[in-house]
């Protein structure tokens, strides 16, 4: 996507120097754009973990070029042990993610068919390069298969007037290599000349709505409105809202979601005004192994998170505390929507039921 008339996508390496890995700051965002070096496994663990970089899809890619740097900081001697280590270190920055450990597991095989170093380098960046690829893809494929959704609403509303989408979170270009999965039926139904208005959740504690996909929307020139996390109930019954898309972290194979907190409540809301909520992903979000959505493990971050905003001064980026410094606060970085809740799942493959009959028809496959 574009931010001031050049493309730039979230992660990619450093043209005049292949040992360097270069991210966006999403921490500065909307404020400021910073664009990061990471050089090492260390600087790779505390990106996913500190959340420079976030977003399932864009997790897992930066994972891929996370093996790439341990290799690259390794003799003959002591790859194969940097190797284990960093896969270990990065699998445990974000335990809900399920690209995480698939684009981990998917990278480490691909290095094993190196027989020197100097090959299993040059496996591991053609494998995340191509991974990389492969996620722009299957976003854009994405768009694709959401766009029809967004045209049948159109021709229902009369001319020029817009249809009204709701998301939560940040599922856009920002926490993909491009496109991003929830916006992306957005932006290709925008680029058709589709009128489209976005209600933007400020999702907190980490405000990815307001700071993240506000940005990104704006910068491509889609209408949109944010608001208060507990507003999409009050629009939805108002009429106000056509549908809802979301991203999702990891979907069961019987068809759960597990998305950013604050999904569940937006999906019962839809469903109680009979408003269609569709979950936009990548099959490599999928979990084909889990059997019960109770079994995924939720990431719980720091308080510090709740208890403070972090905001711009007009000088420069500060955080502030908003709550008694005595208060405990909880922070449950994510929940589960039911299946029963989903209207459908869009994915590089098409829309499909959210359920395992439907998802192993589609990916028959995996």
């Amino acid at each position: 996507m574009k931010i001031g008339n050049k493309h730039y996508r979230t992660i990619w390496i450093k043209p005049d120097n292949p040992f360097e890995v270069l991210v966006i700051d999403q921490r500065q965002l909307p404020h400021e754009l910073v664009i990061r070096e990471l050089k090492n496994p260390d600087d790779f663990v505390h990106a996913i973990k500190e959340m420079v970089v976030r977003g399932a899809p864009l997790i897992g890619i930066t994972a891929a070029y996370g093996l790439y740097s341990a290799l690259l900081n390794s003799t003959a001697g002591n790859a194969e042990l940097n190797l284990q280590k960093a896969y270990n270190a990065i699998l445990a920055t974000r335990p809900t993610a399920s690209n995480l450990k698939w684009a981990l597991q998917k990278q480490f095989y691909a290095i094993q068919e190196g027989k020197n170093l100097g090959e299993k380098i040059k496996l591991a960046l053609d494998n995340a390069n191509r991974m990389a690829e492969e996620d722009i893809k299957m976003c854009k494929q994405i768009g694709k298969h959401g766009l029809p959704l967004i045209e049948s609403l159109s021709k229902k509303k009369n001319e020029g007037e817009p249809v009204n989408i709701l998301t939560h979170c940040n599922a856009g270009w920002l926490a993909t290599v491009d496109y991003g999965t929830a916006t992306s039926p957005i932006y290709l139904a925008h680029d058709a000349g589709i009128p489209v208005h976005v209600w933007v959740d400020e999702t907190r504690p980490r405000n990815q709505g307001s700071s993240l996909t506000a940005y990104e929307l704006g910068k491509h020139g889609i209408p949109h409105t944010i608001i208060v996390d507990n507003a999409g109930g009050h629009l939805m019954q108002r009429g106000m809202v056509d549908m809802c898309i979301v991203g999702t972290d990891r979907t069961t194979a019987n068809g759960d979601v597990c998305n950013k907190i604050g999904t569940y409540l937006k999906a019962l809301a839809a469903f109680d005004n009979k408003i269609p909520f569709y979950v936009a992903l990548p099959s490599s979000s999928i979990d084909w192994e889990i059997k019960d959505a109770a079994e995924i493990p939720i990431e719980e971050r720091s308080e510090h998170e709740v208890k403070h905003i972090q905001g711009f001064d007009g000088r420069k980026i500060v955080s502030v505390q908003i709550a008694p410094s005595l208060s405990k606060a909880a922070n449950y970085g994510f929940d589960i929507t039911p299946a029963r809740l989903v209207t459908g799942l869009i994915t590089e493959r098409g829309i499909c039921k959210p359920d395992r009959k439907e998802l192993s028809l589609l990916f028959f496959d995996k």
